[in-house]
């Protein structure tokens, strides 16, 4: 995708990172600047592979080609197809929209076709250690305190094959859960792959009877037709998607229509540019995307930017309701505040770029690498 701006060639590349978070800034030989991230949660061993893999092929790249870049680097690294490399490939693909947006003094939105404005927010919740009335009454307490209407608790236990968290638990925590919030809210729920077919068949029924209208990665996402039977034999809503970053992969899935939402996660996806790809292969097989951002780092900032501007946006954007006792990895990554919630939504950040600002005590306390032209002599 070529804005038609001029912003140099790529002339350093550098990460700022701890075990769960790296950003990357990227500086042009005209000194132009652009921030991004890679995905989060082993983030050192991430900026490691972005130095290696990603960084060598960027250097002394024209920076405005941003979907040529990307695809020439997938193409280059093809004997290493993985997470991984798509996790590192997101700290670049960030780090070059924020520099259009900077560069322009546009917004990423504008730059997608959107604009900024105000999204509804779904409180997502990410624990399992929880009983089903704290978990009721939380939501409850975020549901009067700021006017949150959509929620989402989990079921079952990740990867569970069928063991629940602690016996009875789901069949417990999703009518506690749904009456307490009662029929004004839109209720989800997560299962992060726990059941087999026939368990989540019987489950979803039980939520379809509560009135839950949404149920994410019942069955191991990486066995579509599993999901397929059960988003095909339920009313509910059936999810999924978050862990994909194969493009192969999404086709299929789109086309077997394995889901009823799909839900790329920006960072997972390897960024922007490749998760567009996703959302605009769903919207033309009529599916909505609701994308997964289950942190507050930078991957819901840019999903915010993204819900903004697709004409298949899903209902609402996942806001992690986790604090500093549960994620204590998240506090002073900017230096203001972009998840504010008012009245149950989030503003899209209108300033140039991502529109937000890392902390500089962040920046100054993480572990350093860069990649430079200068180092090739």
């Amino acid at each position: 995708m070529n804005h038609a701006v001029e912003l140099g060639q790529i002339r350093s590349l550098e990460t700022f990172h701890d075990q769960y978070v790296c950003f990357v800034r990227l500086t042009t030989t005209l000194g132009q600047v652009g921030w991004g991230q890679t995905a989060t949660y082993n983030a050192d061993i991430t900026a490691r592979i972005f130095h290696r893999q990603v960084a060598p092929w960027a250097l002394g790249v024209d920076a405005s080609d941003i979907g040529g870049l990307i695809t020439t680097i997938e193409e280059r690294e093809h004997k290493y197809p993985g997470s991984y490399r798509c996790r590192a490939l997101a700290g670049l693909d960030t780090a070059l929209w924020d520099l259009l947006g900077r560069v322009t003094g546009r917004p990423v939105t504008e730059l997608i076709g959107g604009r900024p404005g105000r999204l509804r927010a779904y409180a997502s919740s990410m624990r399992r250690d929880i009983t089903p009335r704290e978990e009721a009454e939380r939501l409850c307490r975020l549901r009067d305190e700021c006017g949150f209407d959509a929620f989402k608790w989990r079921v079952g236990a990740e990867c569970g094959h069928d063991v629940d968290q602690w016996p009875g638990r789901t069949e417990e925590i999703g009518p506690a859960v749904a009456r307490a919030l009662g029929e004004g809210a839109a209720k989800l729920v997560d299962a992060n792959s726990g059941f087999s077919p026939d368990r989540a068949i019987e489950v979803g029924r039980l939520l379809e009877a509560e009135g839950i209208s949404h149920f994410e990665e019942p069955c191991p996402y990486w066995h579509l037709e599993q999901t397929k039977r059960v988003a095909d034999a339920l009313t509910i809503d059936v999810a999924g998607g978050e862990q994909d970053w194969d493009l192969a992969i999404w086709q299929r899935m789109i086309e077997l229509r394995a889901v009823d939402i799909v839900q790329p996660d920006v960072m997972y996806m390897g960024g922007l540019w490749r998760t567009l790809q996703v959302t605009r292969a769903a919207a033309r097989a009529g599916l909505p995307c609701t994308p997964h951002s289950a942190n507050l780092s930078l991957v819901t900032v840019a999903t915010m930017h993204l819900l903004a501007a697709i004409p298949n946006a899903g209902r609402y954007l996942e806001l992690s309701i986790e604090g500093a006792d549960y994620y204590p990895w998240q506090a002073g990554l900017f230096r203001t505040d972009p998840f504010a919630v008012s009245d149950g939504h989030v503003w899209v950040p209108d300033q140039p770029g991502w529109g937000v600002e890392i902390e500089p005590a962040w920046l100054a306390q993480a572990s350093y690498l860069a990649s430079s032209l200068d180092d090739r002599g």
